[in-house]
């Protein structure tokens, strides 16, 4: 259960949340170690914090009350959502399950070594950690390589992405230019931990560097594909500009809203538009 305090969000520890005891703040430690090249350092996560001067925008009060509102008073919504993610999951399960078997005989003839299915751990709604499923698209040993490519990142804010990454291995370039990389999520999504629509999971490394007004986009359940993954342009946005994009979703979903960004994902899937 969410405390909206317009100022922090608080989390009813249920089930295993990020934080401690019965009533908890994601307040994750921000502390900050800045180099001579403008860089700021996170333990094995480095960015470029030169874009806003070390500003951080504050949080947005609409956000906070429109999330109050999905949780307290949208039933009809939230009823509508859970029953498209679980027949639009389903579906896809069913009438593609030939093609998780091709892939993974792919990923296995590839890279024989590593498993099919990679396993990692996200941040879902209110801080909730659980372990989201893709298809592997990167050498077995890709973690470990995370920390001599920090500097190479080309991203702002605490996500790391470069567009050649030497960890993907030839299958996962392919898989992941058709976006197929994704589809053991909708095994998530029948599990309720996440949501077609949403905002994108994010890991323990990044959401540990939030800001206020960037915990606000774990306010409500992660999905599949958001605004984001829709953009033509979305791998030269920065991370607050991502952010603003999650928040304007929160602040207008609907029924018909996610239905046009499921089209919209199909539509980019289709035009091999991923990354």
């Amino acid at each position: 259960m969410t405390a909206y305090t317009g100022g922090t969000v608080a989390i009813q520890s249920d089930d295993e949340v990020l934080g401690s005891g019965c009533l908890d703040e994601v307040d994750f430690d921000r502390s900050k170690v800045v180099d001579s090249a403008g860089k700021t350092v996170h333990g094995n996560l480095v960015y470029d914090m030169a874009e806003d001067g070390f500003e951080e925008l504050p949080p947005d009060p609409e956000v906070y009350e429109a999330a109050r509102r999905i949780d307290e008073e949208r039933w009809f919504y939230r009823f509508v959502k859970r029953a498209f993610d679980i027949a639009f999951s389903a579906t896809i399960l069913i009438l593609f399950c030939w093609l998780y078997a091709l892939i993974a005989i792919a990923i296995k003839i590839d890279d024989p070594k590593g498993p099919v299915i990679f396993k990692q751990e996200r941040i879902g709604k209110n801080g909730e950690r659980f372990m989201m499923w893709k298809f592997r698209s990167m050498y077995v040993d890709a973690e470990s390589q995370l920390d001599r490519l920090m500097t190479l990142n080309e991203k702002t804010g605490p996500v790391f992405k470069i567009r050649r990454d030497p960890r993907i291995t030839r299958v996962g370039r392919i898989i992941r230019k058709l976006s197929l990389d994704e589809l053991p999520q909708f095994i998530n999504c029948l599990g309720s931990k996440i949501s077609i629509v949403g905002p994108r999971p994010s890991l323990p490394r990044e959401a540990a560097l939030y800001t206020e007004r960037q915990k606000q986009r774990l306010l409500v359940k992660p999905g599949i594909t958001c605004y984001w993954q829709t953009r033509m342009d979305r791998d030269r946005i920065t991370f607050d500009e991502w952010v603003n994009l999650d928040l304007l979703y929160i602040k207008k979903c609907g029924i018909f809203a996610d239905f046009r960004q499921v089209i919209k994902t199909v539509f980019v899937v289709l035009a091999a538009q991923g990354s």
